[in-house]
């Protein structure tokens, strides 16, 4: 759903999604079954908090405190508006919070909001070669 409305807002780049957090970690730090990404593509991390294994927040924080890897955009896509939970993220690196509503076609809308923004978005190159 997340990549079908990102699609929508014509994002063309490569799109890799994980199950859990442990997953996510060993993508981007090369040790996953999926291989290395390439260090010369910008990446940006889309993340959700509630996620099995590893948690948002702990993705984010080995993200955020790896000098490969402190670059990388984090965007955080969650269910909760929380304000100690949002402090929380921007305190540990996240470059932008969104809640994401549970009416669908709010998310939707959300969801191409987000994939227009991130489409004028300059990123860095990576860091893991």
């Amino acid at each position: 759903m997340v990549e079908r409305n990102l699609r929508r807002s014509n994002i063309l780049n490569p799109i890799v999604s994980v199950s859990d957090g442990q997953q996510a970690l060993d993508y981007i730090f090369g040790k996953s079954e999926r291989g290395k990404p390439d260090p010369m593509i910008p990446m940006l991390v889309l993340l959700d908090l509630n996620l099995p294994v590893l948690d948002g927040y702990q993705v984010l924080k080995r993200l955020k405190s790896d000098k490969r890897t402190k670059l990388i955009p984090v965007v955080i896509l969650t269910s909760t508006e929380d304000p100690r939970e949002v402090s929380r993220c921007y305190e540990l690196g996240c470059n932008v919070y969104v809640p994401k509503p549970m009416i669908y076609g709010k998310f939707s809308e959300v969801l191409q909001k987000l994939g227009q923004f991130l489409s004028i978005v300059c990123v860095p190159e990576s860091n893991l070669a």
